[in-house]
């Protein structure tokens, strides 16, 4: 769990009710709305109504068909609430696919439940849900209900295409607000915005109709550039018995310094021990690793979501003395070891597995998690506190390279984490394969991960042996082999790099075609699959993050063998990417070089067809074989 800065993400939408008789038959969906689709939106109304800074009320009216079983996900009302909203005057019904009702729920049929989980030791969030079962397909689900909030920190996001293989008939959103009282929205270009003013108020309304069924599509980095949403902030926002403006990050991020600002006491024996510490290291670099170290040894992670705790950090003394924090809380007590050694750090807002922060919009909900930064001369130090095995200074694939707030005394600063290039992110592995007559190999395989490579695989260090060698069989695929060893290592606890080593012994590695011996030069490391092809694409595409994959395969060769044939040498230059291999004969091995890197970037949907040419060429050259004969 991650601080949570968003007011409400999930179906928060209203509106009137639908009265006409067989409204739902599902035969009076337009056609071209139930292509590819398994879920069709048929009437939604999301109404939000400001009062004040402190005070707003929501309703929310949905009807949604269900076509298929493969849209029963959607087949659920869900809301959540805490001490400073409430959820009431809930109703639902479901009807069959003539649109004739069938059940009408009742208020004991919605359940009211606590979002604790078991990474959360203090929450006050509650959710109240009802799922809906049929026995038969189509169907369609009806359900509303108005929500109360005393404060507030943001509005309601309006996204109608919720998932994929789901088209909208209708959707509304509407803010009403009075005059005295600003906010600022984003929108999806080409989406209308219909402003009126309804006397001391204006209401601002978004509708999108017929929007068809969007299918995933391969690398897709989201809907949102093809889809109707919405985003709204207040200005101004009250919320328990806090005020402050978020008009620009420079505001936000001196609301969430005051919170913050003066929780970095220590008892005098933390800071005695912080001193003892770094008391012969050479640099601030040094003391930073220690006591980071210090940290990860003697804190562990739990999540605290009540009210302002959402966002205000626990004070450092109590974590010195009780051991436990969320992301808030130990970032902000790591703050406080560095300031005991005279050491200045700034806390860091950032949506870890999100996009980045837009800097022309500030608001909350762009971000769930809170690391911290350490300005140097030349180079800052970034550090996720919540982590008890990445060394300093490494934050990981889901905060680098991203937007960011950085907590200053003078208020937010968005600046940008590191970005962790193809060849920081590295795989280099030399294999050792001795073949002998009857096509049986013993194996050896050094590998070295490096960023964001040895976050993948780190956890195997964490494993026990079963699971260890459980992992290996289903990752290598290697046929007919069993596993001799497998360790693990990190030299460098300062670096993030993971060292692998693995012994196999396979029983059947060659194939036989008559007199010649075929080997599959990539044994390892091979693209075994093409993006399948996507005509129309809509969507934008990327690979998580750059990497770079260098593979070396030595193989013996047996006694009364050569190699008879050895493929050319293949590269392959693109903007996606490069590739190279070869194979080269010396002596009695055939020596397999392999280089791969992927480049991250964003790419238009038209680049699509050109990627999977690519990702083709990496695909046929990784199954290419050498022939070996039989000499004597």
């Amino acid at each position: 769990m991650k601080v949570n800065l968003v007011l409400s993400a999930a179906l928060l939408l209203t509106g009137s009710a639908v009265n006409a008789q067989n409204y739902y038959d599902v035969a009076k969906i337009p056609a071209e709305l139930t292509q590819d689709a398994s879920v069709v939106i048929r009437n939604e109304n999301l109404n939000l109504n400001v009062k004040s800074a402190s005070n707003a009320t929501m309703s929310y009216r949905t009807a949604i068909t269900i076509l298929s079983k493969n849209g029963e996900d959607q087949a659920v009302m869900s809301e959540y609430y805490d001490k400073f909203s409430s959820v009431y005057n809930m109703k639902a019904s479901l009807f069959d696919a003539k649109g004739t009702k069938i059940k009408t729920y009742k208020s004991s049929d919605f359940k009211d439940r606590s979002l604790t989980d078991d990474g959360t030791m203090y929450d006050d969030n509650r959710l109240k849900s009802l799922r809906f079962l049929n026995a038969s397909y189509p169907f369609t689900i009806e359900y509303s209900y108005e929500k109360d909030f005393n404060g507030y920190l943001s509005f309601p996001s309006w996204s109608p295409v919720a998932s994929y293989d789901l088209s909208v008939e209708k959707s509304t959103y509407t803010i009403q607000i009075p005059q005295s009282l600003s906010f600022r929205y984003l929108k999806n270009p080409g989406l209308k915005t219909d402003s009126t003013q309804v006397g001391q108020n204006m209401v601002y309304r978004w509708t999108a109709e017929k929007v068809p069924a969007l299918t995933y599509e391969p690398m897709s980095i989201g809907r949102k550039e093809v889809t109707p949403w919405v985003q709204a902030s207040p200005n101004q926002f009250e919320y328990d018995n806090s005020s402050g403006n978020v008009e620009s990050w420079k505001n936000l991020g001196t609301w969430i310094y005051g919170l913050s600002g003066n929780l970095q006491s220590l008892p005098e024996s933390t800071k005695a021990t912080a001193r003892s510490l770094v008391a012969t290291a050479k640099s601030d670099k040094e003391k930073i690793s220690i006591l980071y170290k210090y940290l990860q040894t003697n804190t562990r992670y739990v999540s605290v979501q009540l009210g302002i705790g959402g966002f205000k950090p626990i004070a450092a003394e109590k974590v010195a003395g009780v051991n436990y924090g969320d992301c808030k809380a130990l970032s902000n007590y790591m703050k406080a070891l560095l300031q005991a050694v005279d050491i200045k750090s700034n806390l860091v807002v950032v949506g870890a597995g999100m996009p980045s922060l837009n800097p022309n919009y500030s608001s909350f909900g762009q971000s769930n998690h809170m690391i911290l930064c350490v300005p140097g001369d030349r180079d800052s130090t970034w550090l996720e506190c919540t982590s008890q095995n990445m060394p300093a200074g490494f934050i990981g694939s889901g905060t680098s390279g991203k937007s960011v707030l950085l907590i200053t005394e003078e208020g937010g600063k968005v600046v940008n984490t590191p970005i962790y290039r193809p060849k920081d992110n590295f795989q280099k592995r030399l294999a050792t394969v001795k073949l002998d007559a009857e096509g049986s190999a013993s194996i050896e395989i050094d590998t070295e991960y490096g960023a964001c490579q040895y976050e993948n695989n780190f956890a195997m260090m964490l494993k026990d042996p079963t699971a260890q060698r459980k992992e290996i069989l289903e990752s290598l695929g290697i046929p007919n082999m069993e596993i001799i060893s497998a360790t693990y290592s990190q030299p460098r606890k300062e670096l993030p790099e993971l060292k692998e080593n693995i012994k196999l012994k396979c029983s059947e590695l060659l194939t036989h075609g008559g007199d010649k011996i075929f080997l599959t030069l990539n044994m390892l490391n091979r693209n075994e699959t093409v993006p399948r092809k996507v005509e129309g694409r809509k969507t934008s595409f990327s690979v998580p993050f750059g990497y770079y994959d260098k593979d070396e395969v030595v193989y013996v060769l047996p006694a009364g063998y050569k190699a008879e044939f050895l493929p050319a040498a293949v590269s392959i230059e693109s903007e996606f990417g490069n590739y190279n291999s070869k194979a080269v004969i010396k002596d009695n091995t055939i020596i397999y070089t392999r280089e791969k890197q992927m480049n991250s970037k964003k790419y238009p949907p038209e680049k699509y067809k050109d990627a999977v040419e690519f990702y083709k060429k990496i695909y046929l050259a990784d199954k290419q074989k050498a022939i070996l004969i039989k000499t004597s």
